[in-house]
């Protein structure tokens, strides 16, 4: 069996933007909403198909798709709490600070570490960062609005 990796892409009508899907070992790596295609992107991947149902009202957690995270491990205790967020819930920093084991919710510097990871995340829609009402997003603002909008957040 050979390993599925490269870069897929589609337009969104929705989001006004590209959806992009990075992909190594059968696992994904990222998700951006540049402007315009890459160059020599695919368009058919299961999991954009998956995100392009989930823009289109299916509600879709993601929560089995594989992913690769490269990124600190304060970061990844984060986005493991983050991607727990049920859809159509959302939460603020204070509380997803609470969540993360060796995090203190009322400690200014473990809630910037939760907004860096947040603002950082290589993964919007598959880990939910559109879901901490007051913390950034690694996605476009209009992006984040729609996303928050889709799952009358």
């Amino acid at each position: 069996m050979s390993e599925v990796a490269g870069i897929y892409a589609r337009e969104s009508n929705y989001l006004d933007r590209c959806v992009q899907v990075g992909v190594a070992s059968d696992r994904v790596v990222s998700v951006s909403f540049p402007r315009n295609f890459a160059s020599g992107a695919d368009a058919r991947h299961e999991v954009l198909d998956r995100i392009f149902e989930y823009l289109e009202g299916d509600h879709d957690e993601f929560r089995d798709v594989e992913i690769g995270l490269t990124v600190p491990t304060d970061q990844r205790s984060v986005l493991e709490a983050v991607r727990e967020l049920p859809y159509g819930t959302q939460t603020s920093v204070e509380p997803l600070t609470g969540r993360i084991p060796g995090f203190d919710p009322e400690d200014d510097d473990d809630r910037d570490r939760v907004r860096t990871a947040l603002d950082e995340n290589p993964i919007p829609i598959i880990i939910p960062d559109h879901r901490v009402r007051d913390g950034p997003s690694a996605a476009p603002p209009k992006v984040e609005q729609r996303l928050r909008s889709l799952e009358g957040l």
